[in-house]
């Protein structure tokens, strides 16, 4: 899981500088933009003390729900399986040999439910932060940079030139619910999120999300459930 800044143009900036008004209306746009494509491919990278996890799958921003498989990493396979998951309920169907990428069709059956923990989870925390990085209207430009909003550098991440910015503080009304501190995007030049690095209370390490590290397959949700909007 990559978790260092690396600046490969020049030297890195002695640190953070005030977002430029274009670099505001940018991060101000990336969670709508996520919205407005109606889901993401993404991959999340939790870091645990017994070993990590990572999930593989989409996320239909305008439905709210994320499905996709996961496994654990330096860990035993308990972890290992199908999930999904809504802003207030998570849906586990454990499997011995879990699949690279989740069947387009969840299985009909086999599934767990339970809510999904506020605190003291740091999966769930991931959980609900991705799920949060899509929003129905931009965030105001002009209040993210006095709420604590500032540009930390620059870099190319898998081919695409980005700028590396901090959001709002957890505080703030505009960042994503769940983060313990500020929140580090990648954002390319329209304002397309390739990356958030987010550090939860639950986790010595930060959580690291990054999109269209696969093709997106829409989210069927699981047999018998209706997300809510």
């Amino acid at each position: 899981m990559a978790t260092f800044l690396v600046v490969d143009r020049g030297s890195a900036p002695a640190g953070p500088k005030a977002l430029t008004s274009d670099q505001a209306s940018r991060l101000a746009v990336t969670r709508f933009l996520n919205y407005q494509a109606g889901g993401r491919a993404v991959t999340i990278d939790v870091p645990g003390t017994a070993g990590g996890l990572t999930f593989t799958g989409s996320i239909d921003y305008r439905r709210k729900v994320g499905y996709g498989a996961m496994h654990g990493t330096g860990r035993d396979t308990s972890s290992d399986g199908l999930i999904q998951w809504t802003a207030t309920t998570v849906f586990v169907h454990p499997m011995g040999k879990a699949p690279a990428k989740a069947p387009a069709r969840p299985p009909e059956s086999g599934w767990y439910s339970r809510p999904l923990q506020r605190y003291g989870s740091s999966l769930d925390s991931s959980l609900a932060i991705a799920l949060k990085l899509g929003s129905d209207r931009p965030d105001n430009a002009e209040l993210l940079p006095q709420n604590g909003a500032a540009w930390v550098g620059e870099n190319r991440l898998d081919g695409h030139q980005v700028d590396i910015m901090t959001g709002p503080s957890a505080r703030a009304t505009s960042g994503p619910a769940g983060a313990a501190g500020a929140v580090r995007y990648w954002i390319g030049p329209d304002g397309t999120m390739y990356r958030v690095r987010v550090g939860v209370a639950s986790a010595s390490e930060p959580v690291v999300i990054d999109f269209d590290t696969q093709k997106y397959v829409p989210v069927r949700p699981v047999p018998g459930v209706t997300p809510t909007r």
